[in-house]
């Protein structure tokens, strides 16, 4: 699982462009499942937050250089930092989350729930960006939740409420995404990325602070052996590479041509699973599987479909207002 803040290129981009974006934003979701492959084989024996903790310092390492090199430290918005706090905080609750959902769920099936998140973008545009959404949209956004239900289902008779943490961290992957829309216009995204991290390197260790005080395992802090050094590294690694090959994707094509690749992940994902764990999707599961992506690619094609039509001055004076956080 993954979230991405990149800049959108133009409609007009010229076709060798949108090929490369649509090939970067390809192996950006080959990299995104290994994040939560190395995440699962860490989870034997580290806590969700020890695992999200490692993950913002190994990719802000990894991003580093970069920062440096192209000066972009210059770009960071300090006087903004409460709102990079918030994001951050967010972003690492979703986190926790997703990877207390790995330890006991194959990863397929969790990045597939997880993928409610763009019907719940959609939900959430419309109450608070006063995004017009029509009843085609809203039937397919219930639609999508339906088949989370047929994903869900079964998990739920195996781990609990647990199988219900991915709709938690999709919820909280939205209002990040929210955010990240009011804030994009003034900020790099790389700068966004990198600050994100920085924020969440101290809210982790609060928690692993707190868990150890508390004598809470969830939260609680482990010193990894080696193997699991590796394997917290690379979390960081590729959590910093599918955000790199993200970013430039969306630099260089539209991001209404990249999105549908994004339900790419749950191809790559169930491939890795199967491959390191053995795990993959019976029938009904698949079944949850294709409504989650056909609701959701239906909600794309509206979307481009709206996002067509001419403008009025009042959606123009509507979309001003919401551009400035």
């Amino acid at each position: 699982m993954t979230s991405q803040a990149g800049g959108l290129a133009t409609p007009s981009a010229p076709t060798t462009a949108i090929v490369n974006g649509l090939l970067l934003m390809l192996l950006a979701m080959l990299a995104a499942p290994l994040i939560d492959i190395f995440s699962k084989l860490a989870t034997g024996t580290t806590s969700p937050t020890m695992i999200t903790a490692a993950r913002f310092l190994f990719q802000a390492l990894f991003m580093l250089p970069i920062v440096l090199w192209n000066g972009l430290w210059r770009n960071f918005s300090w006087r903004m930092s409460a709102y990079h706090a918030v994001r951050a905080a967010i972003i690492t609750l979703s986190m926790i989350c997703f990877v207390a959902t790995l330890a006991v769920m194959p990863v397929a099936d969790a990045i597939a729930i997880f993928f409610v998140e763009p019907i719940i973008l959609t939900i959430l545009a419309s109450i608070f960006l006063g995004e017009t959404i029509g009843w085609r949209r809203y039937t397919a956004c219930g639609v999508g939740f339906i088949g989370a239900m047929i994903v869900i289902r079964p998990s739920f008779e195996e781990v609990g409420l647990i199988s219900v943490l991915p709709v938690i961290t999709a919820f909280c992957v939205a209002v990040f995404a929210l955010m990240t829309r009011a804030l994009a216009p003034r900020e790099n995204p790389w700068a966004m990325q990198f600050q994100m991290s920085l924020w969440g390197i101290p809210i982790c260790a609060l928690l692993l602070l707190v868990g150890d005080m508390a004598e809470v395992d969830f939260l609680a802090t482990s010193m990894p052996d080696l193997t699991v050094l590796l394997w917290l590294v690379g979390v960081g690694f590729f959590a910093a590479l599918s955000g790199i090959l993200a970013v430039y994707a969306y630099r260089v094509a539209p991001a209404s041509v990249l999105a549908p690749l994004q339900y790419f992940e749950i191809v790559s994902a169930t491939l890795f699973g199967w491959l390191v764990f053995g795990d993959f999707p019976d029938a009904v599961k698949w079944l949850g599987i294709a409504i989650i992506i056909g609701s959701g690619l239906y909600i794309i094609w509206r979307e481009r479909r709206v996002a067509a039509k001419p403008v009025t001055a009042a959606e123009t004076s509507v979309a001003s207002r919401i551009s400035t956080p």
